[in-house]
């Protein structure tokens, strides 16, 4: 049995012209799918279902609806694995844009149309559906997961949204292509949307409606604690990537795309910047060029930096330290420094006297002097750069110098 709608689709043009679909993932929601599937049909007849390894009657449902592209396979995987199932469907369709409406009844498709008007107005985004979380009905798992999810949002990518975790959304397949996912169940929509984020796709937001059904009549394959303990795993592994890679990555990028000579000179010798800041900033900098985590200073200073509030251009500069003509200078010290600590040093009468060999076998004595040289150093670069602001001339202010 068929359902063709009575007329054209209120949305069939403007999606052909988009080149956009709907994408429906559904599991054991045989009681509300074809109610989703019939409302869709109302704005476009573009639909894709993805049908993840469903036990109840998902399939007879699907049957009466031949006319929508169907994507289905035996074994439950998860949310996650469904949408991307359903991505390469719609890619493979020739589609560009996805938009993604849950199976339980709890979104509307008459909110379809705003999406796509936000999308002609304001060019390709992946957009979210902005849930009301003080209506009522709105389950107190939902809002603080809500709060939880928007928090850590921000913190990866530095950017607001009202509600990160809304299944309703649209994506702009061409931002997603390339992209190797990890995440196989509900905690993939958050790797998704910080990923589009750090991939620099603009992100944006639609307000939508939302329905809770009461009580025991609510259809939820969400495990509290399963499901959040996979999503607090997946935010960890995000927050580490962006301290120690995403962050300084697009630090050093602004160096390039933003400064010229002068700004940059203009931040490195920051006149509102203490004596104290400066100072620290260098020792900070010298401190993680010396210390023995070669091919990981920058990594760990820039963020350190950015938390210390530290001049992070000084920083950078003082940890160049350890560039190539100073690295063997800076292991001999090292070797050195450490043949007073350690039993049994190695004896050096040069830097020429290093080898692989050598260093492999007191590799102790070299790590044990290097923290001690690194310490050192700082202290005495920090006290310098302290001493020269103090000493340093003072620019009188432009009042002052014209009265």
């Amino acid at each position: 049995m068929q359902h063709p709608p009575s007329t054209l689709p209120l949305l069939q043009n403007r999606c052909e012209r988009l080149k956009l679909c709907v994408l429906i993932p559904t599991y054991n929601n045989c009681t509300t799918l074809a109610q989703v599937i019939a409302q869709v049909q109302q704005f476009t007849s573009n639909i894709i279902v993805v049908n993840d390894g469903s036990t109840d009657e998902t399939s007879a449902v699907l049957a009466t609806f031949p006319e929508v592209v169907q994507v289905s396979y035996p074994n439950n995987v998860g949310k996650g694995w469904a949408l991307r199932q359903g991505f390469a469907a719609a890619t493979q369709a020739g589609y560009d844009y996805v938009i993604t409406i849950d199976s339980d009844g709890q979104h509307f498709a008459a909110d379809l149309p705003a999406f796509v008007d936000k999308l002609e107005a304001e060019g390709p985004a992946l957009l979210v559906g902005a849930r009301n979380m003080a209506q009522d009905g709105i389950p107190g798992k939902s809002s603080f997961g809500h709060k939880f999810s928007n928090f850590w949002f921000w913190f990866e990518t530095g950017q607001r949204l009202p509600d990160t975790q809304s299944g309703y959304r649209l994506y702009p397949l061409q931002l997603l292509r390339g992209m190797r996912f990890f995440t196989p169940k509900y905690e993939f929509e958050i790797e998704v949307l910080v990923r589009a984020a750090w991939a620099g796709g603009r992100i944006g937001s639609v307000p939508i409606a939302v329905y809770y059904a009461p009580g025991k009549e609510r259809i939820t394959h969400f495990r509290p604690f399963q499901d959040f303990s996979r999503i607090s795993v997946l935010n960890t592994v995000l927050v580490v990537i962006t301290l120690l890679y995403i962050k300084p990555k697009q630090f050093i990028g602004s160096l390039f795309r933003k400064a010229t000579y002068a700004k940059l000179l203009a931040q490195v010798f920051n006149a509102e910047e203490s004596a104290q800041q400066k100072a620290l900033s260098v020792a900070l900098g010298v401190f993680m060029g010396i210390a023995p985590i070669w091919g990981f200073q920058l990594l760990v200073a820039i963020p350190l930096a950015i938390f210390l509030r530290l001049n992070r251009y000084l920083v950078i500069l003082s940890a160049n330290i350890s560039l190539p003509p100073m690295i063997p200078v800076i292991i001999y010290l090292s070797y050195r420094l450490g043949g007073l600590v350690v039993p049994q040093p190695l004896q050096l009468a040069s830097a020429d006297g290093l080898t692989l060999a050598s260093i492999h076998q007191n590799f102790v004595q070299y790590f044990v002097g290097s923290w001690l040289l690194a310490s050192g150093t700082a202290l005495v670069a920090g006290a310098a750069t302290y001493a020269a602001h103090q000493i340093s001339p003072r620019k009188k202010p432009l009042a002052a110098a014209h009265g």
